[in-house]
């Protein structure tokens, strides 16, 4: 069998193209993907891409997820969540070891629900509140993002339980974050939500609470942010 790596690499650099990643990232010395790089490979490729290599060793996979081109992470990330019905301990254990490489939105959000998320689902899932109450940004985001999975099996507590943690945080990134599970949440249950927004609109970040509410009639949305 030919290296995967070397294959990889290959089609990711033929498939290359001028990118402006300051549209989509902060990029700036001081934000958040300030150490990300960027080769400009569009996600449909990069899925593809992971089709093509479904079946890619768990070595091979390190070499990607610990990568410094972001594309290479996410590529990795797409091949960890189809791999994982499969194998899910490993690709768990994968997956938490590599961690702190899960480390721009765009690596959170396709893979937090369908790794971790699914694996916490039906076991103990308070992992997610040491992560929710770590210093480090991603790991925040990750535990957020992870209870989508739980919201599409109608299990919505989890993630109030994680908004409340979040409330008070200071970064935009789970501001939004946080709004947009409790926007999933509300497409289930708006009675919940909106007992959620009762007790806690008037402190929510206004990112927070804009993306919550998005989905509710006009009319809620204007009492909710008419708030001060």
């Amino acid at each position: 069998m030919r290296d995967g790596i070397i294959a990889i690499r290959a089609l990711l650099d033929k498939n290359k193209a001028s990118y402006n990643a300051s549209a989509f990232f902060k990029t700036a010395k001081g934000n958040y993907a300030e150490h990300d790089v960027f080769i400009g490979v569009k996600v449909p490729i990069l899925r593809q891409i992971s089709k093509d290599f479904a079946d890619l060793p768990i070595t091979h996979l390190q070499s990607l997820i610990s990568s410094p081109i972001n594309e290479e992470r996410l590529l990795a990330l797409f091949i960890m969540t189809s791999q994982y019905k499969n194998i899910p301990d490993e690709i768990y254990a994968c997956y938490m070891r590599n961690l702190s490489y899960v480390n721009n939105w765009n690596l959170v959000d396709s893979s937090a629900h369908l790794i971790l998320g699914a694996y916490l689902y039906n076991r103990d899932k308070n992992k997610l509140i040491v992560l929710a109450k770590s210093n480090n940004l991603w790991e925040r985001r990750i535990a957020i993002v992870a209870t989508w999975y739980f919201i599409r099996q109608n299990e919505l507590g989890w993630t109030y339980r994680l908004a409340e943690i979040l409330l008070n945080d200071d970064h935009d990134l789970i501001h939004k974050a946080t709004g947009w599970m409790l926007r999933e949440v509300g497409k289930k249950n708006p009675d919940l939500l909106i007992q959620f927004l009762e007790s806690h609109h008037i402190s929510m970040p206004r990112t927070m609470l804009r993306y919550a509410i998005e989905r509710l009639p006009k009319d809620v949305r204007e009492y909710y942010m008419r708030r001060d």
